[in-house]
């Protein structure tokens, strides 16, 4: 077969520190003759120039920037191939790594390979690796028992070192495809039988990744495909709108009914677009591509496309989860975090820890009340805006996250269950509204090139003694005299106007606010710049109308020195401001956020 024409599998291999994986995948590359010609020799003579011992490990550090040579590595990565396929191995050199390249779904590994030392036995990452792997669903997995040249090659060692680790793995129940003793700096056991362990009659490494089987890409599960970005293009006449992502699960075809989510948006699929390709009709699982719509539909990055006609994902804003944690400090409640789906990113909080689980000893806590590093845990986690994902039973590909903690990932899991949130009543409304939508003829891009700006939502809120209205009426005159289609929206006009027919009561306080939100989502499908002022918003009042309104075009406003309700806002402008300083300042934040562009 020739090597282009080879499958490939993803693979991580993982361990303790020190137990010998970089020296394993150094000696597979030069045993499977996956190395450029003489560079095996040249890492000899150097480290003989430097009088230093010869160690496989110093291969990949040699190797990292040798992309022109026919093998590509870099600090996780790197490929070799056996007559059967090409392996692409994902090294684990800690925690963080391991996380990043195990649930991102950037370098997705079909098995795993992990590596005990046979003289210092089971240790703590042991036992974490292999939990972890059971939490994110790797059933194809060998366990590597190395450096048995340091114990004299001794059977009852390996045995003793194998039970031990099979007692561990049962108790999570994970049964590895094989065991298998070897000696890396020895080269013993990796591409072929051992001279030194003729008690050992089972595969070598490279016998035993031979026989992990390739996954079936998940084509005849329901259609998941996460919107990464949507492109417009408008040179010599090409009004194309384009919805690009990569199909996790699933078909998409030409003219399907498909319905984004959360938005709940519809549109049918008109053309299937690849980069200097002809039109598809269809394209499955695996495939990085792009769509047309017949319909004219707003839908931003972070949607999720499903096909009308089949099981549709979950979508709210509580998700019960496991998760495991690795950042120096702990996983807990009042702090934010940001939560990472696909291609969604948002905000949440830690709500509730139900079960806290030591994942080298498996010991639990049922009473805790925040996840330390290097604990797993069942969760509950309440997110600043509603997502679309399926749960780990029904869809694992859109069902596992990672947890971003001050710019870097510290923690990751999959979703468990669905929970009910305070917007579910109000959400399937919007649903069902955006499934009946009337679009307009003239698209939102046409409106925006138009009127000079965005459509926006902009509430004013604030304790009742704050001066809202003045502020909202001075930036409705200062953004009409600059030329834009602006609108003030009292709260008043709608409690005695569109509300006029059920009373003001705290029963009927929700349905107020959403058809305050129906009110501002037509007149931004206008393209109109809304201000509205209301007293007092609180969070869930702003949950509710960001289910109703799309959360990307709305900005929160705070007038008055103390924030008295649990309300997050965008800008807090205190007592003191003047009203023409306030206004300044919103202007500044509508620049900022281009809704409107700076002069």
């Amino acid at each position: 077969m020739d090597n282009a024409q080879l499958e490939r599998m993803p693979i991580v291999i993982g361990g303790h520190v020190d137990h010998g994986k970089s020296t394993i995948i150094g000696r597979l590359l030069a045993d499977s003759g996956s190395l450029p010609e003489g560079k095996l020799e040249q890492v000899r003579a150097t480290c003989a120039r430097n009088s230093k011992p010869f160690e496989y490990a110093f291969l990949l550090d040699a190797l990292k920037d040798e992309q022109s040579q026919g093998i590509t590595i870099d600090v996780a990565r790197v490929f070799f191939r056996t007559p059967k396929r090409e392996y692409l191995i994902i090294d684990a050199p800690g925690h963080i790594e391991f996380l990043k390249n195990m649930i991102t779904g950037a370098s997705r590994a079909e098995a795993a390979l992990l590596v005990i030392d046979a003289k210092e036995g089971v240790q703590e990452n042991s036992r974490r690796h292999g939990y972890m792997l059971s939490l994110l669903g790797i059933h194809q997995f060998a366990v590597l028992v190395n450096k048995m040249d340091l114990v004299d090659y001794s059977e009852e060692v390996y045995r003793r070192t194998v039970q031990e680790y099979t007692d561990f793995l049962e108790q999570i129940d994970v049964r590895p495809l094989a065991f298998l003793p070897l000696s890396g700096r020895e080269g013993e056991n990796l591409v072929g039988a051992s001279r030194e362990m003729p008690w050992y009659d089972g595969p070598s490494v490279i016998g035993v990744l031979d026989r992990f089987e390739s996954e079936a890409l998940p084509v005849d599960q329901p259609l998941r495909m996460p919107v990464q970005g949507v492109y417009k293009f408008t040179a010599q006449g090409d009004d194309r709108r384009i919805v690009a992502g990569t199909v996790a699960t699933g078909t998409l075809s030409v003219g399907d009914q498909v319905i984004f989510y959360p938005s709940g948006k519809q549109g049918r699929i008109k053309t299937i677009e690849g980069f200097n390709q002809q039109p598809h009709s269809s394209v499955t699982a695996g495939v990085a591509t792009g769509f047309t719509l017949e319909e004219q539909v707003y839908v931003t990055r972070g949607e999720l496309v499903a096909r009308s006609s089949e099981p549709r994902p979950h979508v709210t804003t509580r998700l019960r989860a496991s998760v495991f944690w690795l950042g120096k400090r702990p996983l807990e409640p009042g702090r934010d975090y940001q939560i990472k789906l696909g291609a969604s990113r948002t905000h949440m909080r830690l709500e509730a820890v139900h079960r806290v689980i030591d994942a080298s000893d498996l010991s639990t806590r049922e009473e805790a009340d925040k996840v330390e590093r290097h604990d797993v845990a069942e969760v509950t986690l309440k997110l600043s805006r509603a997502i679309a994902f399926d749960v780990n039973t029904d869809l694992a590909e859109t069902s596992r996250f990672v947890i971003v903690d001050d710019y870097e990932i510290r923690g990751g899991g999959i979703i468990r269950e669905a929970l009910p949130d305070q917007q579910d009543w109000v959400r399937e409304k919007v649903f069902l509204r955006n499934a009946k939508w009337e679009p307009s003829n003239i698209t939102a891009e046409q409106r925006a090139n138009k009127y000079n700006q965005k459509a926006a939502l902009l509430l004013i809120t604030g304790s009742k003694d704050a001066d809202r209205k003045t502020i909202a009426k001075d930036l409705e005159a200062a953004l009409f005299q600059d030329g834009k289609v602006v609108y003030f929206l009292g709260i008043g006009s709608v409690l005695y106007g569109v509300d006029a027919d059920i009373e003001r009561t705290r029963e009927n306080h929700d349905e107020h606010i959403r058809r305050l939100a129906e009110v501002a989502n037509i007149l931004l499908d206008a393209g109109v710049i809304l201000i509205v002022t209301a007293q007092e918003l609180t969070q869930e009042d702003l949950d509710l109308m960001r289910t109703t309104v799309d959360p990307d075009r709305i900005d929160v406003v705070w007038v008055g020195d103390h924030i008295s309700t649990d309300l997050v806002c965008d800008l807090h402008l205190g007592e003191d401001i003047p009203p023409h300083k306030a206004v300044e300042m919103i202007e500044r934040r509508l620049q900022d956020r281009g809704v409107i562009f700076r002069p």
